[in-house]
């Protein structure tokens, strides 16, 4: 193993060389999502000051920030009265984020809302950090350059930047499936847990843990490990098993509480509009732009869902390890079968980055300068349509 996990083994203590020696490999592939970021926030500035509106508004203050910021600020309990008689309720949004902003504020000059952007920020380059890592472990150093600088030129990425909650759940995810992957089990436990306390999504991580840690069981039964090696593995493995569902079922339940139900907190979503139909709702939506004047929107639409499809599939063909795809395959069924806002839908899909695994392998066998040259036009084009979409009237 030429990655961190190579320093980090089952049964072995991370040392801080190890972690200093990945960073260094690492650093290529975070300077070039960093700069990818970065122009991105330098086109939506000049952009936004055009407009005479105000780039930090955008990114702090507008849609789920707002959210995040009032349970930062004023806890749960936060209720917003609709014209039809409806409510939007705060606890569908995950505890983890508040809870940072809050600690941020407490510890320095940040107001609650600037904490969750500094959050975003910083989340981003762990998980830019742990694509890196991806990459580089299955195809190579450049790779996993490639995957990191992919994941920060996507069209929705200034979502990377803002304070939402999509930088901290995929650093958290993409951590967290690359432990299950390497063998740490009380890690990748942790890691899924304080996932499950983000984003609902986080069950994907639950769920790459688990279906990891069971192959892993069948394969050691298999193999015939020894006796005594096969006890002290299990033991990590059933701590991290046990730990990966109870951030995620912790909060549900919790909400279930607050509101007398255990169907409660999908009952807070569906007061949103939100929740699970299998696609009915999405594929309607689809057909009602293909048959009307939005053909060419829904066209365009059916062609990124058709993508992502293709995308994933490679990554089978491939043979993308069984977390990876587990993870993978989660959040883009719960991506396109969710209905509510499908407009949000490219940001819901921001987590799953083992579909860009493919084009970064592919990317790697080109010369540096070709592929940097064409990295760098989609991150010149995400950055104008990023600034283009977050000064629309629509949330993203």
């Amino acid at each position: 193993m030429n990655d961190l996990a190579s320093a980090a083994a089952p049964g072995r203590t991370l040392c801080r060389p190890a972690v200093r020696a990945a960073l260094r490999r690492a650093l290529p592939g975070l300077v070039a999502f960093a700069a990818i970021r970065l122009l991105g926030w330098a086109v939506l500035a000049v952009w936004s000051a055009s407009r005479g509106a105000s780039w930090h508004t955008l990114l702090t203050a507008r849609w789920d920030s707002l959210w995040y910021t009032r349970v930062a600020e004023l806890g749960y309990g936060y209720t917003v009265a609709l014209p039809g008689g409806g409510s939007h309720s705060s606890l569908a949004f995950f505890p983890l984020l508040p809870w940072l902003e809050r600690l941020g504020s407490a510890l320095t000059p940040l107001s609650p809302a600037d904490a969750g952007m500094a959050v975003a920020w910083l989340a981003s380059l762990a998980a830019a950090w742990a694509l890196y890592a991806t990459g580089e472990r299955l195809y190579g150093p450049r790779a996993g350059v490639a995957l990191a600088a992919l994941w920060g030129a996507l069209p929705i990425g200034i979502v990377q930047s803002m304070a939402y909650s999509e930088s901290l759940f995929t650093a958290l995810a993409a951590w967290g499936v690359y432990a299950a992957w390497t063998g740490r089990w009380v890690w990748a436990g942790a890691l899924a847990s304080l996932a499950g306390l983000t984003r609902p999504v986080g069950v994907a991580v639950v769920a790459a843990v688990w279906l990891t840690a069971g192959a892993a069981l069948l394969a050691d039964r298999a193999g015939g490990a020894p006796l005594r090696s096969s006890l002290a593995r299990r033991r990590g493995l059933v701590t991290g098993v046990v730990l990966a569902p109870l951030g995620w079922c912790g909060y549900f339940l919790w909400v279930g509480a607050q509101r007398h139900s255990l169907t409660g907190y999908l009952d807070v979503q569906g007061a949103w509009g939100n929740g699970f139909d299998g696609g009915l709702a999405f594929g309607r939506f689809l057909w009602g732009l293909l048959s009307g004047p939005g053909w060419a929107g829904g066209l365009g639409l059916t062609a990124g869902v058709v993508l992502v499809l293709v995308l994933y599939a490679a990554g089978v063909r491939r043979g993308q390890p069984l977390p990876l795809l587990t993870y993978c395959g989660v959040v883009v069924f719960l991506a396109l079968t969710a209905k509510g806002f499908f407009g949000s839908k490219p940001r819901l899909m921001l987590p799953a980055y083992p579909l860009l695994l493919p084009l970064a392998a592919g990317l790697a066998r080109w010369r540096p300068l070709r592929a940097g040259l064409l990295i760098g036009a989609v991150a010149v084009g995400s950055a104008l349509y990023g600034a283009f979409w977050l000064n629309g009237t629509g949330p993203p």
